[in-house]
């Protein structure tokens, strides 16, 4: 049998799984898991696919990789089911993979310095193309593990950047999604940065842009408000084939809670981001994600999130139950319940829901631009799944009639 990769979590990992399937394509009849840290659920489902795929397929050998590999090197390597570790930077050097290596092969992540330039010219099962830009993460907001799985920022040179953006448009992708762990802090580390002006994620999209005349989106993963330039605001303004999508990293709604979690943007300076960027894109949508049970969090704080869903006209949540980490400040903080913890996400997530189907509304009878997608289905500028009336070949973009919705997607004439 062949080499499998089974990948959890974020788009980088979808990008670093097509890097690993290239460098480790000499393995014969192996699995790589590239796990995800950034919720102790996370992590048991790797665990628990790890066992499941040695039941199947028992001769099959194993390699743990990711985020969770690189934090807890040591849980996986106690599993009898896995024969290697890897860590996240030992993943993307095709050397680690040739012959049999060391059983553990995870180094000091926080060491280094240049991001890997591993150009990806095919996303397995994607109509869309995934350019990572950045990796790593210099912020240590107390609840998250990730800057410790992945390391410190650093910035795909934007000249090699530019080059790999077009070369997958040449590949005839027609959308482009900038990715990474925290892409607004793009090109701080880069040669010029005291500067900033020509090395932030603003210029790099310009610059796409102008040199890619022929790509038809380009789309940006999540971002920090609180970092967004000059130009990436003017560029939202004024580019069309910029996505009116932005999708927050926002995690609550008041303000003790955000200091608490060190995050350096207020309540209010999230809804004046919102209200600033709808005035110059008045067709931007906001998704954001949240934490729901953060430790403290009272009632009436909880309650500043749920407001926070409307003051900020958020249409998408992704809600993560507060998951404590080890080694991080607030797994030492007073913790709440578990049970109060799950009734207050699932109080998000009914707002979420609530939120998009309002949104949903708002669209019916609208005319929409559709990335046509793999099982029948597409996405808007704005990122609302779309059910297409007939199946039609992924890659097209086609200007369709939004006829009602379902509650989670709009239903196309």
């Amino acid at each position: 049998m062949s080499l499998d990769v089974v990948t959890f979590g974020c788009r980088l990992n979808i990008t670093e799984s097509e890097v690993i399937r290239r460098a480790a394509g000499g393995l014969g009849d192996a699995v790589v898991v590239n796990t995800c840290a950034v919720t102790a659920e996370a992590v048991r489902q790797a665990r628990q696919t790890i066992r499941r795929i040695k039941r199947e397929r028992p001769d099959a050998r194993i390699v743990v990789t990711g985020c969770a590999a690189q934090t807890e090197p040591g849980i996986f390597a106690a599993m009898p089911e896995v024969d290697r570790v890897m860590g996240n930077e030992e993943k993307l050097d095709p050397r680690s993979w040739a012959g049999a290596g060391e059983r553990i092969a995870v180094g000091d992540i926080m060491t280094v310095r240049r991001h890997a330039a591993n150009a990806v010219d095919h996303i397995e099962g994607h109509t869309r193309a995934f350019l990572q830009v950045q990796n790593g993460c210099d912020h240590r907001c107390t609840f998250c593990i990730i800057p410790f799985g992945r390391g410190n920022s650093r910035s795909l040179p934007m000249d090699e950047a530019v080059a790999q953006a077009r070369r997958l448009a040449e590949r005839g992708y027609r959308e482009l999604v900038l990715t990474g762990v925290d892409i607004t802090s793009y090109g701080a580390d880069l040669p010029g940065a005291p500067n900033l002006g020509g090395t932030r994620l603003g210029a790099l999209v310009k610059r796409i842009l102008k040199e890619i005349p022929d790509l038809a989106r380009l789309r940006l993963s999540s971002i920090d408000s609180v970092e967004a330039d000059d130009d990436l605001l003017d560029a939202l303004a004024n580019e069309p084939r910029l996505m009116p999508h932005l999708h927050l990293s926002l995690q609550a709604g008041d303000d003790l809670i955000l200091k608490r979690m060190k995050r350096r943007h207020t309540r209010a300076q999230a809804i004046a981001f919102c209200d600033q960027v709808r005035r110059r894109r008045p067709d931007v949508v906001f998704g954001a994600d949240f934490i729901a049970g953060f430790p403290t969090e009272t009632e009436a704080m909880f309650a500043r999130s749920l407001d926070l869903v409307d003051a900020c006209g958020l249409t998408q949540l992704h809600v993560f139950p507060f998951s404590s980490r080890p080694g991080t400040p607030a797994a030492r903080m007073p913790q709440l319940d578990r049970g109060i913890v799950k009734q207050r996400a699932r109080a998000l997530r009914d707002k979420g829901e609530a939120a998009l189907a309002r949104h949903l509304d708002a669209q019916v009878g609208s005319r929409r631009l559709v990335l046509t997608e793999r099982g029948g289905v597409g996405h808007t500028e704005q990122f609302a799944l779309v059910l297409l009336a007939a199946p039609v070949a992924p890659g097209a973009i086609l200007d369709l009639t939004m006829t009602g919705h379902d509650g989670r997607q709009l239903l196309a004439a």
